[in-house]
């Protein structure tokens, strides 16, 4: 039969000296359970060990440094959604201004380059090249038939359902880019329309962290949305 001592109970209270010897014998109980120490209401006792008001506001502090670097990156999110914002509203602007295709595809190209500092771009256009032979915008527009063989590694992302953030595969940065560029570390794919309807948008950054697959899509795909908006027009 056992003889450890069993808990008895007073009007639904522990005895003091259970309580007590508890605390004797784990000593480390409030470091274990720090959340219980902002509840308890104690005075202040002075001496070599550390107090447990001492440990409350210790306890409190560290909430209070949480809270404040928590505070502080949500004003951060808030600041860049604001600046992200701006920027999609001048280019809306400069998209409802924009009276023919060339002029479109030169909004985008300067808004992505100036506005929003991509380090490389591409607006890839599902059509027949022949129509678009006076287009000159460099090589930042290439019409292209969707069933060419050379977009087969895009063919996931095309047939997906939103942007693809990341590192891309090298016959996707040839593509994009071309087979002399070695400054692209992560790449946004947007696509225009629905499963690409009228092509897709690719943004290079040299930072390979610029881009990644855990990062809010929400502005590329407001991005993507606009654009295509715009090219319907033409």
């Amino acid at each position: 039969m056992s003889t450890q001592r069993k808990p008895e109970y007073i009007e639904n209270h522990m005895p003091e000296d259970l309580v007590h010897e508890f605390l004797q014998d784990n000593p480390d109980f409030f470091e274990r359970h720090p959340a219980l120490l902002t509840s308890l209401r104690l005075p202040h006792v002075t001496g070599a060990s550390v107090s447990l008001v001492e440990r409350q506001v210790s306890v409190l502090r560290a909430k209070d440094l949480k809270l404040e670097r928590r505070l502080k990156d949500l004003l951060e999110v808030a600041r860049a959604n604001d600046l992200l914002a701006s920027k999609i509203h001048l280019l809306t602007l400069q998209l409802l201004g924009a009276a023919s295709l060339p002029a479109t595809l030169e909004a985008v190209e300067t808004a992505l380059r100036t506005g929003f500092d991509a380090d490389q771009s591409l607006l890839v256009l599902f059509a027949n090249p022949d129509l678009f032979d006076d287009v000159n915008v460099g090589r930042f527009f290439r019409p292209i038939e969707r069933t060419d063989p050379s977009l087969r590694p895009f063919e996931t992302f095309i047939n997906g359902s939103g942007p693809r953030c990341g590192q891309v595969r090298d016959s996707q940065r040839d593509f994009l880019f071309g087979k002399d560029t070695d400054e692209v570390g992560s790449v946004a794919l947007v696509p225009l329309g629905k499963k690409c309807e009228f092509g897709f948008l690719a943004i290079g950054s040299a930072d390979a962290n610029r881009f990644h697959p855990g990062m809010s899509l929400d502005f590329l795909s407001r991005l993507g949305e606009l654009i295509a908006e715009a090219l319907k027009r033409f």
